[in-house]
């Protein structure tokens, strides 16, 4: 019985952790088009969401949780010709962010799939567990 209570936790760790990867996803697609407002000023940089195996000691097994929310510096960011922006250099040019949606909406999608697995599994524990109580009945 104790193993389908571990279960439970187990999916709900990782649609915890599924969850802040799609918030951080939708907070990069969410700005993908926002622009600095003043010349020489940084735009919006890109955030990737890192994970660790922690183990839970109560539980007795690993659970998946947020190592950290770091941005993404490698990329470079992309000039766009807006003349009439505030935030354009002497050439008409505006660093934009370096956010590619392509990539963030199948991050998106991916994270999307684990969350629904990992429903899934609580879902199924949670039906045997009712079963078990209708059996003891």
């Amino acid at each position: 019985m104790s193993e389908l209570f571990s279960t439970l936790t187990i999916s709900s760790h990782g649609m915890r952790a599924q969850g802040e990867r799609m918030r951080v996803v939708a907070e990069n697609l969410a700005n993908a088009d926002t622009a600095p407002e003043t010349p020489g000023q940084d735009p919006y940089i890109r955030q990737v969401i890192s994970f660790k195996n922690v183990m839970d000691r109560e539980l007795g097994h690993k659970v998946v949780k947020v190592n950290d929310v770091e941005k993404v510096k490698e990329n470079q960011f992309v000039n766009k010709y807006m003349p009439d922006h505030p935030a354009s250099d002497q050439n008409g040019y505006v660093k934009m962010p370096n956010v590619n949606t392509l990539i963030e909406m199948m991050d998106m999608r991916e994270s999307q799939r684990s969350y629904e697995a990992n429903l899934g599994m609580f879902e199924q524990s949670r039906d045997m567990l009712l079963r078990t109580v209708d059996v003891l009945r």
